[in-house]
């Protein structure tokens, strides 16, 4: 049976405090391009109405250009607390693009400096940022500058196993007046394979005064239970864990809350939900939402007996209809509890 530690219990009691923003949860939703949007915010939501949620990562180059705000950038009144996510390299720019991050309701705007993809840090965005401090250290420094609310930083432990600089790194992101700081336990040439070193997770806790949030493996409550009690980390950040399963940040939260373990949901309440995800993606997104369901549609169709001819279908589904009618003919074969 999973428990709480009297200590973790008592360190997780309170808000979370980012500069002066305080949030009522411990768990926060990962920004993830191409997943977090609207929609998908909404649904995990409905579970953890306390928690931070992310924008997709929003390129501040791109915003610099133009004059529309494009559509990831997007964010509900009602959906507090909020975060919009940036990246670039460029501090003048990400200053620009944080001023009208606040202006879309941003409660916090974060600086994605770990970002593995090779498009990304090419250009100097993302993980290649941990190989260029001082300019880091400058974007911060601009971003705080440009904006009233607190700025964020996500990032890796280092750009490879030999390059593990975070305990610097994050020294000076602090420094600079960064609020809180996301450590996903990789390196950057590990992309997302192998387990993630909590250990070092820790390491940056111990020298650092503001909020750390671990990330990295956070697949399950057991999980994100065991990364809080090895790395001191003063919340978790849940990324892969809920593709597929917008449960996932209310379930930790719950248990952090109250201490009980939630009833996971059957795999038919998640292919319910996964019809509920493809019908708002069209609403809001038209056809290409219906393209966009694909993913994540199959990303439910997991652990249960004939998901895999399910997914098989889903992979390709073209209209609501066609995919409603899938999952409504797999859940006619799945016993009722």
């Amino acid at each position: 049976m999973l428990t709480l530690s009297p200590e973790l219990q008592k360190r997780l009691a309170t808000p979370l405090k980012i500069g002066d923003f305080e949030v009522n949860s411990r768990v926060l939703q990962s920004p993830l391009s191409g997943v977090t949007d609207l929609v998908f915010r909404r649904l995990v939501r409905r579970y953890a109405p306390d928690s931070m949620m992310y924008t997709e990562m929003v390129n501040a180059t791109g915003l610099h250009y133009v004059k529309q705000l494009p559509r990831i950038m997007e964010v509900d009144p009602n959906e507090r607390p909020i975060s919009i996510q940036l990246f670039d390299c460029r501090p003048d720019f990400l200053a620009e693009a944080a001023q009208k991050a606040v202006a879309e309701g941003a409660d916090t705007v974060d600086i994605n400096m770990g970002c593995p993809v090779n498009k990304i840090t090419k250009n100097g965005g993302g993980s290649s940022l941990l190989r260029d401090p001082e300019t880091a250290e400058a974007i911060v420094r601009a971003v705080v500058q440009a904006v009233d609310v607190p700025v964020t930083v996500k990032t890796r432990i280092g750009w490879t196993d030999k390059e593990i600089n975070i305990l610097d790194f994050a020294k000076r992101m602090e420094d600079a007046g960064a609020k809180m700081i996301t450590v996903h336990g990789r390196t950057r040439s590990q992309g997302y394979n192998g387990q993630a070193k909590w250990e070092w997770i820790r390491r940056v806790k111990e020298v650092l005064s503001i909020p750390v949030i671990a990330n990295g493996d956070i697949f399950s409550v057991e999980a994100a239970i065991r990364c809080l009690e090895e790395t001191g980390a003063d919340g978790v950040m849940c990324s892969r864990g809920t593709l597929g399963y917008p449960f996932l940040v209310g379930e930790v939260d719950y248990f952090i809350k109250t201490g009980v373990e939630k009833i996971t949901p059957t795999p038919i309440e998640r292919l319910e939900c996964a019809k509920e995800h493809l019908r708002a993606l069209w609403e809001y997104k038209g056809d290409s939402g219906v393209c966009q369901a694909r993913k994540h549609l199959t990303w439910y169709a997991k652990g249960f007996p004939g998901a895999a001819e399910l997914r098989g279908l889903l992979a390709v589904v073209e209209t609501v209809e066609q995919g409603c009618d899938s999952i409504d003919r797999a859940i006619e074969q799945l016993p009722a509890s």
